[in-house]
């Protein structure tokens, strides 16, 4: 069963003081069909930046699954992974651009284009990764980074991938804000 995450979302009443406005369990739950442990649970979304704040917002997180905000947009979500097994292991290229297909987002699969893990890719975005339990391993173009509970990563547009090599599920919320690369860097990205 995953995890369930308990979301508290403040409004404005008809005088314009603070108020919940809900308070619950996250809407939107994304289980990976390929590992019913690998739990994705969208917290909130908006659309544009600014952001309009409005005195009761819309539920922002139903609807397809996304991988990605939109132009101008955010996402939060917690994500649970489990310890990393063969079927991730053995994935073929096609696996892995289905899989981010699934997401929305087949174009950042870089499983057979020079990534190095059958979950490596690139978003561009600038993610705030905040590990919150276990442990899990951030794989980057040539080098591996062990991550712990307390442990922040700034992502900003680089080729990754999250491997869980511990033997216990790890637990990470994400910050996903839109990006747009420089020109120089995107070019490179064609080499």
């Amino acid at each position: 069963m995953p995890k369930t995450i308990r979301r508290v979302v403040t409004g404005h009443d008809a005088r314009g003081k603070a108020v919940v406005i809900s308070d619950g369990p996250s809407p939107f739950i994304h289980i990976n069909p390929r590992d019913a442990d690998n739990v994705s649970t969208d917290i909130w979304r908006t659309s544009e930046t600014p952001a309009p704040i409005a005195s009761h917002p819309a539920e922002p997180t139903l609807g397809p699954r996304r991988q990605m905000p939109q132009k101008r947009g955010t996402v939060v979500r917690i994500n649970q992974v489990p310890p990393e097994g063969e079927a991730t292991r053995a994935m073929t290229h096609e696996d892995s651009r289905r899989a981010f297909a699934a997401l929305g987002n087949e174009p950042a699969a870089l499983w057979g284009r020079g990534g190095r893990h059958p979950l490596m890719h690139r978003t561009e975005t600038i993610d705030y990764a905040i590990i919150l339990e276990g442990e899990i391993t951030m794989v980057l173009d040539d080098e591996d980074v062990v991550l712990k509970a307390g442990d922040v990563v700034v992502q900003c547009g680089t080729a990754h991938a999250w491997s869980n090599r511990s033997t216990t599920p790890c637990t990470i919320a994400f910050v996903l804000i839109d990006g747009e690369f420089e020109p120089e860097l995107k070019e490179k990205f064609k080499e």
